[in-house]
């Protein structure tokens, strides 16, 4: 039986696909252990986790729920344009996400802002600790995976977007999901656990 041959864009797209899944997967591994020394944190100091969190605004944190999960489907449509060679649309779609995406930066900047003003800072207590560690980390990937959409739409109007660029967006498309991802665990760990 005959091998299939398998096409130049398809190649060029798993050149790039292990590198990136390796970091993903890495990366999510590492936040699962925060994961675990947050619950274990709460596990041994419930009360106050639960009236730590009580502070919090799950208005906001839903709110950046929406947003990321907006700029996730925005990234989406903007491979799928990529993969028909759509470079006008490839842009338009990757400029969108990233306007979305600036609603993140917005609503986290108000909401440090808003902490650090009543006297919550990092010291505060365990709750809070693991609040602006795990938050600013996340803040940090979302800072990145920014900077990486607004490389992925200058390059989409120098280059084709279906030719080795298309591996380049995908793989950034994976990263932005992982953000987006992260962020779905986060917000109800942080915000929802324990309110009655």
């Amino acid at each position: 039986m005959a091998a299939i041959p398998i096409a130049s864009e398809s190649r060029e797209a798993a050149v790039h696909a292990p590198p990136i899944l390796t970091f993903i997967v890495a990366d999510v591994m590492t936040f699962g252990l925060f994961f675990v020394f947050f619950m274990i944190g709460r596990r041994d100091h419930v009360a106050l986790f639960d009236r730590s969190a009580a502070l919090l605004n799950a208005d906001f944190g839903m709110l950046n729920t929406l947003i990321l999960v907006t700029s996730s489907w925005l990234v989406v449509i903007a491979v799928h344009a990529a993969r028909r060679g759509d470079r006008r649309s490839v842009r338009a779609f990757l400029a969108l996400a990233f306007v979305v995406g600036g609603g993140f930066a917005l609503t986290k900047v108000v909401e440090y802002g808003d902490k650090v003003s009543h006297g919550i800072t990092l010291l505060t207590n365990d709750f809070f600790m693991f609040y602006f560690v795990l938050t600013g980390v996340h803040f940090l990937h979302f800072l990145i995976g920014m900077g990486v959409l607004a490389m992925l739409w200058v390059k989409a109007g120098e280059e084709a977007v279906d030719g080795p660029l298309l591996g380049w967006i995908e793989a950034g498309g994976l990263y932005w999901h992982m953000v987006d991802l992260l962020w779905i665990v986060l917000f109800p760990m942080l915000y929802l656990m324990g309110r009655r």
